[in-house]
């Protein structure tokens, strides 16, 4: 999977605008959205919050999540433990991107949930990397990697399955040839 398809899903998610126009219910394929009235909330997708605001047609309300407090102590309990932890969001780091990227202005202190963000996603992609590099050096055989989100395994998917593989050709070369076969090399 691709990175683009993985923000692609991640702007299904739901975040709520305060639009300033009116308009009655929208039946789309993915479900009804509306009705949206000035000044009164409604969750729609993060696709349709973007289009929205670029063209100056609501506010986004950032989620409950994205908050700087909520995500010093995010980021902490990351650091402090051994495992990887619930993330607040299953694309926190989608999310954040496109919301900083689009809609900077709607959110309070923008600047430092960014590096917050960043910081817990090193942090993850850190601990990701010494997993799969204990994984690779003990030649486990499965792995259990819980609270990933899909852009972390995204991330790493393509190293592991390419180090899986180098690794097997290594152990089926290793092995001594039966009688009447030459081993090339």
């Amino acid at each position: 999977m691709d990175v683009c398809e993985v923000e692609f899903m991640a702007e299904k998610e739901l975040v709520t605008v305060i639009p300033n126009f009116s308009l009655d219910k929208v039946y789309l394929i993915g479900g009804d959205l509306g009705p949206f009235n000035p000044g009164l909330p409604v969750e729609v997708p993060l696709w349709l919050a973007i289009n929205l605001k670029q063209r100056q047609k609501c506010r986004i309300v950032p989620p409950v999540w994205m908050d700087v407090e909520k995500l010093e102590a995010i980021r902490d309990e990351e650091r402090k433990e051994a495992t990887f932890t619930p993330m607040p969001s299953p694309h926190y780091m989608e999310v954040t991107k496109l919301l900083l990227n689009h809609a900077s202005d709607n959110i309070p202190k923008a600047d430092e949930i960014r590096t917050l963000v960043k910081d817990t996603w090193d942090t993850r992609i850190a601990k990701l990397r010494l997993s799969a590099d204990s994984f690779v050096r003990e030649q486990e055989a499965h792995a259990k990697l819980d609270n990933l989100t899909l852009m972390e395994i995204n991330t790493i998917g393509t190293f592991l399955t390419e180090s899986l593989n180098h690794m097997y050709k290594l152990r089926t070369n290793l092995q001594a040839p039966e009688e009447g076969q030459s081993q090339d090399y």
